[in-house]
């Protein structure tokens, strides 16, 4: 994974070849900015480069030598990935060798780092994977001996946001007082969630959301979209090329939101309170992760429904199918209702995440619908 293969972050790219040029590799990194910005592929690429055998003349990895292979089937000795998981049953320890080739699998296939398609692998489907205090004690073991084949061991910690708080202290410890030729590189989707004192011991490394230009350029590539489609993903994405891939998908959750989302809305229209309730419960049934995310999508969807109504097509960011059913149901979104929709919408994802009872806090959102979207 040289720094070559990876799409955009030029200068950032320059930025970590030239720390490894200098010689001054942190013993503790926090490469964090917005989801699907291919922070995880920059932090793959500076731990190839650290132990790169034979790099090129501008001082990438070569990609060939007997490291940066190793590097690319996830068998150097010297690198160690930590990532969240989710408890085994029966209380016995958990940590992400238990998972590594799931993982491996995984990375393989969604380079960006889907959170909710990591989440979605295990067969637990309400429980949300953690990073557990068994992981910290078993790197603790791991990183006291001395790198094998290079001079450097590097532990990748995937979203460290999500330590619990048993494990974020030791790691801290690690970090305070690191052992000879360990480095840490910390992957984070939301660093407000990392420990602040874990913050404060890491060099930052800052990550700027892609340009539409660049997720639709690799939609394009990656994907084989056609221009426009691509063009439209990835505005709705917002440069998170996970994102963008869930709106170009058919088959993919996106759709399953936006069918459920026009579902609510004509349910709700007719005032069927019978099939509302049918709709709370299959919403429910989509595991509490998933709600939350439906939430997201909902509130999106009424945003532009909003804007659609400016008749300015260059401020509003809708896929095809979605701009087909906005034609009509735009006007059901005004002023008068589109702030209290989206208040009624962030209330039900609190309690959801509070674990409260999906069904019922979906068949409240459900009833309020009924009134609101009259009132336009």
């Amino acid at each position: 994974m040289p720094f070559s293969s990876i799409l955009s972050h030029d200068s950032l790219k320059r930025r970590l070849i030239d720390i490894v040029e200098t010689g001054r590799v942190p013993h503790a990194l926090l490469i964090h900015g917005p989801s699907g910005t291919g922070k995880f592929l920059l932090a793959r690429a500076l731990a190839e480069r650290i132990h790169c055998l034979e790099p090129t003349p501008d001082g990438d990895a070569c990609g060939r030598c007997r490291s940066c292979r190793q590097h690319a089937s996830f068998n150097h000795v010297d690198m160690l990935y930590v990532f969240p998981v989710v408890k085994r049953e029966g209380g016995k320890a958990t940590v992400s060798d238990d998972f590594a080739e799931e993982f491996h699998d995984f990375v393989r296939a969604n380079p960006y780092m889907d959170p909710d398609r990591w989440s979605a692998t295990f067969d637990k489907k309400n429980a949300r994977p953690w990073i557990f205090v068994d992981e910290a004690s078993l790197l603790e073991n791991r990183m006291a001996i001395t790198p094998a084949i290079s001079h450097h061991k590097i532990a990748l910690v995937w979203l460290p946001e999500r330590m619990r708080e048993e494990t974020a202290n030791k790691l801290l410890k690690l970090i305070e007082e690191p052992f000879a030729g360990t480095v840490f590189i910390l992957v984070s989707n939301d660093v407000s969630g990392v420990l602040p004192t874990i913050r404060s011991r890491c060099q930052p490394i800052e990550v700027a959301r892609l340009s539409d230009g660049d997720v639709a350029a690799w939609l394009a590539s990656e994907r084989g979209l056609d221009a426009a489609d691509a063009r439209a993903a990835a505005h709705i994405a917002e440069g998170d090329v996970n994102a963008a891939l869930r709106v170009c998908d058919a088959t993919s959750v996106s759709r399953l939101f936006f069918d459920n989302f026009k579902r609510l809305m004509r349910l709700a229209y007719q005032r069927d309170v019978r099939g509302l309730k049918e709709w709370s419960a299959d919403i429910a049934a989509l595991g509490r992760e998933s709600e939350l995310k439906f939430y997201e999508f909902c509130q999106r969807l009424i945003r532009e429904n909003f804007v659609y109504n400016f008749g300015i097509s260059d401020l509003n960011y809708l896929t095809r199918d979605e701009e087909a059913f906005s034609r009509n149901f735009a006007r059901f979104v005004s002023e008068r209702n589109a702030p209290a929709i989206v208040a009624v919408m962030d209330r039900a994802m609190t309690d959801i995440a509070g674990n409260g009872n999906g069904k019922i806090i979906n068949f409240d959102v459900a009833v309020k619908m009924i009134m609101l979207i009259k009132n336009c």
